[in-house]
């Protein structure tokens, strides 16, 4: 029998867990809190995240990562960008030497700014050829109720991105491939630093206007700075681009979105954060974004002035002024393909 490992027990992980369970493979989560473990195998529940949702019959869970992994084909990695290094390095003794591998983390290791595949493959330098990312519009709390969702899977070998597409898709839950692996990877990151603002701007009353602004204008920050990385252009048209900032800004179960609107009723950062109660990469991709930006030389106005509000307690308000105040540009010169248009 086909057989996965899921490494990660939150939202996404349980629904990405169901999705192959479904798809009649013989699934094992791996979850570090005994017990998450506990409910999962006595009443098929996973209450702390997915709330009001059963399971599938059939869904193992473990916390002993060695159990998850022995005898995989295909393993996820869908921890917070900020422990995957750890679990890579307790996951390296136990993986299969042949099996696929994907990630559906998005963020940056904060330390080293590095994306999680360099991470993942610093840490199992032998999966490099079997890696994929995992990304697109894909709330898990839709996915677990089988609502219509569209993904991407991006590796640098097709064969690679077609064994992932072919044990995640089914009736409801659409997977595409795409060789841009750098390109999928940070649009997913990034789109959360955009939500963060659309989730401010909304709080703040701004309106429909302003909204699609900051969408439209942070997807050219986003293709810059992935370019800038290495990504494609064509990518950040796509599911792991416009899709997923569009879903991400405008949806009720975006954390990030929801954070932001927390912050624009005047809480704190550490005070949002401990009302979420899960983990809003946002906050720490803003910071990396910060830094690549200055690195790569890429301007990111946006991503600059949510760094200010985040972590220089400057004023929501202040950030959006400045922002509509800057010098005069020409929108053609400042897209992802540098175009100057006027002969």
């Amino acid at each position: 029998m086909k057989s996965a490992a899921v490494l990660g027990a939150g939202s996404w992980g349980t629904a990405l867990a169901s999705v192959l369970t479904e798809n009649g493979w013989e699934t094992t989560l791996w979850a570090r809190r005994e017990e998450a473990v506990r409910e999962i195998k006595e009443s098929g529940t996973n209450k702390r995240y997915l709330p009001g949702f059963q399971l599938p019959k059939g869904l193992q869970a473990t916390t002993s990562i060695q159990e998850a992994l022995t005898g995989k084909q295909l393993v996820l990695f869908v921890v917070p960008s900020h422990t995957m290094r750890e679990v890579a390095r307790e996951a390296a003794r136990f993986l299969p030497s042949e099996a696929i591998v994907a990630h559906a983390a998005k963020g940056f290791e904060l330390d080293s700014l590095k994306r999680i595949s360099e991470v993942l493959t610093e840490e199992l330098p032998e999966i490099e050829d079997r890696l994929a990312v995992l990304s697109g519009p894909s709330h898990a709390e839709e996915v677990i109720r089988k609502c219509p969702t569209t993904v991407v899977a991006a590796a640098r070998r097709r064969e690679t991105a077609e064994a992932v597409q072919s044990a995640l898709i089914n009736s409801f839950f659409r997977v595409y491939t795409n060789p841009d692996l750098v390109g999928v990877e940070i649009g997913g990151s990034l789109k959360n630093i955009i939500a963060l603002g659309a989730g401010l701007s909304d709080g703040l009353g701004f309106g429909d206007n302003a909204k699609a602004a900051l969408i439209t204008r942070g997807l050219t920050e986003i293709a810059r700075l992935g370019m800038a990385m290495g990504a494609q252009a064509l990518t950040f048209a796509g599911l792991a681009g416009v899709g997923d900032l569009v879903v991400t800004c405008t949806s009720k179960h975006s954390r990030n979105w929801r954070a932001g609107n927390l912050l624009s009723q005047g809480f704190q950062l550490e005070e949002v954060l401990d009302q979420m109660g899960m983990v809003v990469e946002g906050v720490k991709t803003t910071k990396a974004a910060f830094q690549l930006c200055r690195q790569y030389e890429v301007d990111m106005p946006i991503t600059e002035q949510l760094h200010a509000v985040l972590f220089d307690q400057k004023p929501p308000r202040l950030a959006v002024e400045d922002l509509m105040t800057r010098g005069k540009t020409d929108e053609m010169e400042e897209m992802m393909t540098g175009t100057k248009p006027w002969v």
